[in-house]
């Protein structure tokens, strides 16, 4: 078995972040076992929009629409039976069920509708629903409006898997991400794959040869719906916490941002971009020079856009073009 360079790097990081939580152990810092999970919840979320800009060519800033769907189950869920005493609401796996079916309903109803567009009005559409939900979600003052939902008790996996304990959480979190490399390694290479960037090269070449790109594309954006709803469930056990701010159209700019850094069209591109945003935020974020009165730290934006574009100019597909066999064309 030949395994090429890059082959073994993205082994060398999935092993690293299998044994993260006993590194952590170790070194008796748990912190970084809390941070790195909602990296990977992330990663798996920008891994799902990779599918449709990466591979579709389909650049949606509603994405995180579905994020907050997927968490607001697990935090109505919770909050019924912790205020109601409606125990199966919170049974996990009917919440997980509830948030994959309605994640993917809604990105049916918000897809058949926004791909009848193209270019810029897909982007504008797709913000439009995104910013529907925000403020659906925040005019509903029963689930805390703008101010958020507590959530008093975690999903309920009736004893197979303790969400309460934070590694059993981590591992269910990283097996969650590599089976969804797993699916999206299998969907791209797929003859349904094949049709999704064919459809982003030429589509009147793929009409021609008698596919459907927009039937294609709809099954590919419920898809990544789905699977971004299925990160809202994951981050809404991890924070304890879901608020309508994880539907504002910045948060999907913030997975379009993990893709560019990461690489589009690229498998683990997402996984790379994730880690390095998150981490760039918090080693901005943690800078202690004070400049005029004002701690440089907090406007940790102001260091990190110049530094997405040099990115964007020198580096065409962020980290994914400094591994080895990188595409020369990107």
């Amino acid at each position: 078995m030949n395994l090429s360079p890059r082959l073994l790097i993205n082994a060398a990081l999935l092993i690293f972040l299998a044994v993260l939580p006993f590194l952590t152990d170790w070194a008796g810092d748990s912190f970084y076992t809390g941070l790195v999970a909602r990296i990977l919840i992330l990663a798996i979320a920008a891994l799902s929009l990779n599918l449709l800009i990466g591979y579709g060519g389909m650049v949606s800033f509603g994405h995180a629409a579905f994020i907050g769907v997927g968490a607001y189950v697990v935090g109505i869920g919770a909050f019924h039976a912790f205020e109601d005493g409606i125990d199966w609401m919170l049974n996990g796996y009917i919440q997980l069920v509830i948030a994959l079916l309605g994640s993917a309903f809604i990105a049916l109803i918000i897809g058949a509708i926004s791909l009848r567009t193209r270019g810029v009005y897909f982007i504008m559409i797709t913000m439009a629903f995104s910013q529907m939900l925000y403020f659906t979600a925040v005019g509903v003052e029963t689930y805390g409006a703008d101010d958020g939902l507590s959530i008093y008790s975690r999903s309920d996996m009736l004893g197979l898997i303790d969400l309460n304990d934070e590694k059993s959480l981590y591992y269910l979190i990283f097996v969650s991400l590599l089976v969804v490399l797993y699916l999206m390694h299998r969907l791209v290479g797929s003859a349904f794959g094949n049709v999704i960037r064919g459809s982003k090269s030429n589509e009147a070449r793929m009409r021609a040869i008698g596919f459907s790109p927009y039937k294609y594309r709809l099954t590919a954006f419920v898809i990544a719906g789905a699977i971004a709803g299925y990160a809202g469930f994951l981050m809404a056990n991890l924070n304890d916490f879901v608020s309508p701010d994880v539907m504002h159209w910045t948060r999907s700019g913030d997975l379009i941002i993990m893709i560019l850094l990461g690489g589009m069209a690229s498998l683990f591109g997402p996984l790379y971009g994730a880690l390095a945003f998150l981490m760039l935020e918090e080693i901005l974020s943690s800078i202690p020079l004070t400049i005029g009165g004002l701690r440089v730290g907090e406007y940790w934006q102001l260091i990190f856009g110049p530094l997405l574009i040099l990115i964007v100019l020198y580096a065409r597909n962020g980290v994914d073009s400094f591994l080895p066999g990188a595409r020369k064309n990107t």
